[in-house]
């Protein structure tokens, strides 16, 4: 079997959990597996607006052929991979399509941590994500309060990862290359329990 019909089958599965699972955000696929995501909480919906209130502007004055997306299911079946990045710069003609776009040459994906499943995020995605050909990665973790930055991709396809890494504290100001800035004073970390 290829990758690709796996990954076919996988699809077929993965949408079929989409429209029965009451709660789950969706299912993504990662390297053979269907992996699901709870719905989001409304810390972690609130931390994603702010975010994309900033980059929207910046994206129309810098990247006017490029749009801000929210819980845009992209996919490459080559490798095997499908994702909803909480945010994702990406260009408008690739959302054209009935079918999910392919994020190759997209400029940024930015995932707002979860308290149930970190992993997902440091591991799965900055795995995935400069296999897709995601210019540039952020984990922003409300848990600590932190961004990490990711970009520069090294490799291609399942060998691909990023090259840079950058981490800043809640309060600063970050540059996301020659484009775009977060100001991370506005976002809140997680209630402490």
């Amino acid at each position: 079997m290829t990758e690709v019909t796996i990954f076919q089958q996988l699809s077929d599965h993965a949408d079929l959990l989409n429209t029965r699972a009451a709660g789950f955000k969706g299912a993504e696929i990662s390297r053979g597996q269907v992996v699901m995501m709870m719905s989001p909480s409304g810390m972690h919906g609130l931390t994603a607006t702010r975010i994309r209130q900033q980059l929207d502007p910046q994206v129309t004055a810098n990247a006017p052929d490029h749009v801000v997306g929210l819980d845009i299911e992209v996919e490459n079946p080559g490798i095997g991979v499908r994702r909803t990045p909480d945010i994702i710069v990406i260009a408008e003609d690739a959302l054209e399509t009935m079918d999910r776009p392919d994020p190759q040459g997209a400029l940024l994906a930015v995932e707002v941590v979860s308290p149930s499943n970190p992993d997902n995020d440091y591991v799965g995605k900055l795995r995935d994500y400069p296999a897709m050909g995601i210019d540039r990665y952020l984990i922003v973790d409300p848990r600590d309060g932190t961004v990490h930055q990711h970009w520069n991709i090294k490799g291609h396809g399942d060998g691909a990862t990023y090259a840079n890494h950058t981490e800043h504290a809640f309060g600063e100001s970050v540059a996301l290359g020659n484009h775009f800035t977060l100001d991370t004073s506005v976002l809140k970390r997680y209630p402490q329990s």
